[in-house]
């Protein structure tokens, strides 16, 4: 397993449409992935639940992903929500 803070750079956060592409990106992988934030733990292949942590620009989260491909989902995942697009 590995885990990994990360600091939300999307000028939006994450609102609908980048909560959907953050999904996108991790459901390509098989590994487990989590999404941490304030106590709160979601699963990030789940929409609602991702949208239930309204998360905004410049917000800290931990990212934990567990399984075969869990170094590349992690690394994929921080490349998109520090992209400033």
């Amino acid at each position: 397993m590995i885990r990994q803070s990360i600091t939300i750079q999307l000028p939006s956060g994450l609102e609908a449409r980048p909560v959907a592409l953050l999904v996108q990106v991790a459901s390509q992988y098989e590994s487990s992935i989590y999404v941490e934030s304030n106590e709160k733990k979601v699963n990030a292949k789940s929409i609602m639940g991702m949208m239930t942590l309204g998360l905004s620009a410049g917000e800290e989260v931990v990212v934990s992903a567990d399984g075969s491909d869990e170094r590349e989902a992690i690394e994929n995942i921080e490349k998109y929500l520090s992209s400033k697009n």
